[in-house]
């Protein structure tokens, strides 16, 4: 017996293998189909959720299809989806309108995320980043430079913060962590792998973990102790949107000037921080 060949595209493949599957993959299918412009921006928890079956269902339809993982058939779907190949808008638009429309984004992204910004939460987390012996701070792409740039605030402070790009240091640094530490996790998804396994680890060890994320429904929010939103809707196919990134920027600056007010001496350590830096400028 020959293979049996699938159409391309994800919403072709859904249609032809719809009456072979199994009754919960076909829940799935049955969702994706009537859902498919929310689906791209949804985890695979939320997936599963909505189809009323287990994430490992979500995965056995998404190899079924021939793709890797869910990413993969999300990146797929959104393909089938897209009205042009520029997300973001006509690249042909004058550069005016293209600025226009940059700054929109990330303008509603900075003010959909401050509004749910929960004081409470991150007065907890400042408190406990204020008395760490050390903060490590890890993300991947875009979320790993909003990473560096929190550690990077919290040194100014005087406090023990460290951000590794390379996602294997990240974790071994993780696993020493202490109940006192506190490893913060930033991902828009909350479904970066290498981001949540390293807030599984710092778990384990009893540091105090928290997750910067857009979903409240993701693997990365099962291991945090604390949650701070972003806002910032955003598809497979847009990686490191500037939405994203400017609404962890926001939660940067707001975690930065929490911890400020639990600093002793944080002004002087801000203007020793600048001093120490002046040589470097003409």
């Amino acid at each position: 017996m020959s293979q049996l060949t699938l159409p391309p595209g994800a919403l072709g493949r859904l249609k032809t293998q719809h009456g072979t599957l199994s009754p919960s993959l076909r829940r799935v299918t049955e969702h994706v189909l009537r859902h498919p412009d929310q689906v791209i921006y949804q985890t695979i928890t939320e997936l599963a959720e909505h189809a009323r079956v287990g994430e490992a269902s979500v995965t056995r339809l998404c190899r079924k299809l021939g793709y890797a993982g869910f990413h993969a058939f999300k990146i797929a779907l959104t393909t089938d989806l897209a009205a042009s190949p520029n997300a973001h808008g006509d690249p042909t638009e004058p550069v005016s309108d293209l600025a226009s429309h940059a700054a929109r984004d990330a303008v509603i992204a900075i003010e959909e995320t401050r509004r749910i910004i929960d004081a409470d939460t991150v007065e907890r987390v400042a408190q406990r980043i204020a008395r760490a012996p050390r903060v490590d701070v890890t993300g991947q792409g875009s979320s790993g430079v909003a990473a560096q740039f929190l550690a990077h605030k919290l040194m100014r402070l005087g406090v023990n913060a460290v951000s590794y790009p390379d996602p294997h240091i990240a974790a071994v640094s993780a696993s020493t962590l202490t109940n006192e530490g506190v490893l913060i996790g930033l991902t828009r998804s909350g479904s970066t792998i290498d981001t949540v396994q390293n807030l599984r680890i710092a778990e384990r060890a009893g540091a105090f973990t928290v997750a910067v994320t857009n979903r409240a429904s993701s693997p990365a929010t099962q291991h945090a102790r604390e949650v701070i939103y972003t806002v910032s809707p955003e598809a497979p196919l847009a990686g490191g949107a500037i939405s994203s990134l400017t609404s962890q920027i926001l939660v940067v600056e707001v975690l930065y000037t929490a911890v400020l007010a639990h600093v002793p001496h944080g002004s002087e350590l801000i203007r020793r921080t600048a001093e120490s830096v002046v040589e470097k400028k003409y």
